[in-house]
C-alpha cells in the first residue's frame, strides 16, 4: 500500500495507489486501508462521504460510486475540505416553535432559513438558535456542527422540522426516520399535471454524475419512493401533496422533476424560463424559492410511545402565489 501527499501544508489532498493486498476491494474500503495512519485519518465512512461530494478523482473526474471494485495500480487523489470551526456560537434567532417538552421541540422553518452551518452560511442558521434556545442540554448525535438535528429541510423549504434535544430522544427519532413509521408530508405547487392523479414514483437517487452538487435518478442511486396525490390543477400548474417513504437529499424536487413536473421556483431542477406576455404564467416564473413547503409531520413520542401529529399552513408567499394561479 502506498498513499502520499500531494500538498506541504494544512489539510492535504490524499494521493493513493493501488496496490496488490486492496485490490478486488471496494473504493471506499480500499481507500480507507490505502491512507490508514495518515494524517488527518480517514475512516471508510469518511471516505464515503468525500466520495458523495465529489472529492475522490481519478484521471482528475470525480469517482461517482464507492462499491466500485479498485484495480491494481489505479491512482485517486482524496481532496480534503478546509478545516472549519469545532462549534457553531449560539444566537439569539426567533423560532416559531409548535411543540416543545424535555425530549423534543417541533418547529416551523421559515424559508431562507439554513438547517445547519457550513460553508457559505456560518451564522444564522437553525442551529445557532437551537444552541441559543436550548443551552447545553441539545442532542450531540447529529455531530457537532449538526447538534440536535434528525432530519433537514433545504434553506429554500418551509415548514415542521423535529429536533431532538438529547441523545435518546435522537437515536429513538433517528430509529422512526430508518423504519418509516415516521411521516412526512409536502405540498408543492408544479409545472403541469401529473398523471395519473395518485401514485407513488419509485426511482433510485444519487449524485449526479457531472455536477456533484446536484442530484439525480441513476441507476447506482439508493432507494427513494414519494407517494403523492394531485390536490387541485390550475391552467399551467398543479398543487400536489408528497409523502416521503425515504429521505434522499432533494427527493421530492427530484423525483418531480424526473416525472417532468418540476417544482415552480426549483433553481436547480425547475424549468427554464421562456419568454411569455401571460401574468400569470410570468408570476411562477418570478417566485423566488421553490413552492415546497413540510406541511404534517407524525411519529411517536421517543419516551412515552404516544402518537405525536403536526400541520403547517403554507406559508404567506405560497398561499399568495396559490391565490394568483387559481382561475
Amino acid at each position: 500500500m502506498m498513499a502520499k501527499s500531494s500538498q506541504k501544508t494544512g489539510f492535504p489532498a490524499l494521493k493513493a495507489v493501488i496496490s496488490p493486498d486492496v485490490a478486488g476491494q471496494r473504493l471506499d474500503k480500499a481507500l480507507a486501508l490505502v491512507l490508514a495512519g495518515k494524517k488527518p485519518a480517514l475512516s471508510r465512512a469518511r471516505v464515503q462521504a468525500l466520495i458523495q461530494e465529489g472529492l475522490v478523482t481519478r484521471d482528475g473526474k470525480p469517482v461517482a460510486a464507492g462499491n466500485r471494485k479498485v484495480k491494481e495500480d489505479e491512482i485517486y487523489v482524496v481532496r480534503l475540505p478546509e478545516p472549519q470551526p469545532a462549534k457553531p456560537v449560539a444566537q439569539n434567532i426567533p423560532l416559531a416553535i409548535l411543540y416543545e417538552d424535555r425530549d423534543l421541540l417541533v418547529i416551523d422553518k421559515p424559508a431562507g432559513m439554513v438547517a445547519h452551518p457550513a460553508p457559505g452560511n456560518r451564522e444564522g442558521t437553525l442551529v445557532n438558535a437551537l444552541l441559543a434556545h436550548c443551552g447545553a442540554s441539545l442532542s450531540g448525535i447529529g455531530g457537532v456542527a449538526r447538534p440536535g438535528i434528525v432530519h433537514r429541510l433545504d434553506k429554500d423549504t418551509s415548514g415542521l422540522m423535529v429536533v431532538a434535544k438529547n441523545d435518546a430522544a435522537h437515536q429513538a427519532l433517528s430509529e422512526q426516520f430508518s423504519d418509516r413509521s415516521l411521516s412526512r408530508t409536502y405540498h408543492a405547487l408544479v409545472w403541469g399535471e401529473p398523471v395519473p392523479r395518485v401514485g407513488t414514483i419509485e426511482a433510485p437517487i444519487g449524485r449526479h454524475a457531472r455536477d456533484r452538487k446536484k442530484m439525480a435518478v441513476t441507476a447506482k442511486g439508493k432507494l427513494a419512493l414519494t407517494k403523492y396525490r394531485v390536490l387541485e390543477v390550475f391552467k399551467t400548474t398543479s398543487l400536489v401533496e408528497c409523502t416521503l417513504m425515504t429521505g434522499r437529499t432533494h427527493q421530492i424536487r427530484v423525483h418531480l422533476a424526473h416525472r417532468k413536473h418540476p417544482v415552480v421556483g426549483d433553481p436547480v431542477y425547475g424549468k427554464k424560463r421562456p419568454p411569455t406576455k401571460d401574468k400569470r404564467t410570468a408570476l411562477l416564473y418570478e417566485f423566488p424559492r421553490q413552492a415546497l413547503h413540510a406541511v404534517e409531520l407524525q411519529f411517536k413520542h421517543p419516551r412515552t410511545g404516544k402518537a405525536m401529529r403536526f400541520a403547517s399552513e403554507v406559508p404567506k408567499d405560497m398561499a399568495k402565489l396559490l391565490r394568483q394561479v387559481r382561475p
